[in-house]
């Protein structure tokens, strides 16, 4: 009997799974890419995400999507999640693209344009700089993307608050830079809205897509939202082509996400 529970336990012993040596890799969701800009007259950063099957050796190119505040601790992780998410062929919301997401290193410097109001000069002493962050996008971000990576003529922006703004002072501005404009919750509120009062012209532009979304942000951010929806309603008919959507249980910090993705759904039904 004794002899007996002596080969059981041995048994057992010896059948028991044999685990490998623990081991661990780093994994990675896109590249870390730089560029020294001369206008801005520092380097910048840019997190790059590249579609599954993005390959170097093929001929295959891709749309491009430039995300503001696309710092790795801001919004690039979830936004090039939802791009890869979105693309999955059994899912096919959007196309696979190339996500170039702008790390910041002074927002309210680059997405503002000057102020008259001196408190905002006083709050926001460092803002203003708009437009040679728009001709850092134009003249040397744009040409880099395209010199380095593989991609098509199709390109749109992303941009919340501030960054909202910045989308929304280059639709005005420069409309053929991008094909599409994701505008959440855009802080148009600045300047005491002179943004709005501009004549944008999208007569020399063949298409055009804006979505526009807010949420519980306060009568002032819905309240610019919704004109900046029903100014491009009123420009040339047809031209931009334009969304506009309300979120009633978000609030600034928890839009984001959601708005993004049913942007890109609707962006996809433009096509």
């Amino acid at each position: 009997m004794k002899k007996t529970i002596v080969l059981i336990i041995t048994s057992i012993v010896f059948n028991l799974p044999v685990h490998a040596q623990k081991t661990s890799t780093d994994f990675s969701i896109g590249i870390i890419d730089t560029i020294h800009s001369t206008i801005l007259n520092e380097k910048r950063v840019i997190n790059v995400y590249l579609p599954e099957g993005y390959n170097s050796n093929d001929t295959t190119k891709y749309p491009v999507i430039y995300l503001l505040d696309g710092s790795k601790d801001e919004d690039f992780i979830h936004v090039a999640g939802l791009i890869q998410y979105l693309s999955f062929p059994w899912i096919n919301q959007t196309k696979p693209s190339i996500v170039i997401g702008i790390a910041n290193v002074d927002r309210r410097r680059d997405f503002t344009y000057p102020t008259t109001i001196t408190k905002d000069k006083q709050d926001f002493p460092t803002t203003g700089s708009s437009e040679k962050f728009i001709s850092f996008i134009e003249t040397e971000l744009q040409p880099f993307v395209t010199s380095h990576y593989k991609t098509t003529t199709i390109k749109t922006i992303i941009g919340q608050s501030f960054g909202g703004l910045l989308a929304t002072e280059v639709l005005f501005k420069k409309p053929h830079l991008f094909n599409n404009y994701i505008i959440v919750s855009p802080s148009l509120w600045w300047d005491r809205e002179s943004l709005l009062k501009l004549k944008p012209d999208f007569s020399q532009l063949s298409k055009i897509n804006v979505h526009i979304s807010v949420g519980k942000e306060g009568k002032v951010m819905i309240g610019d939202a919704k004109a900046l929806f029903q100014k491009m309603q009123t420009i040339q008919k047809g031209k931009p082509k334009s969304a506009f959507k309300y979120y009633g249980d978000m609030e600034h910090a928890t839009i984001y996400h959601i708005a993004i993705y049913n942007a890109l759904v609707w962006l996809n039904q433009q096509q």
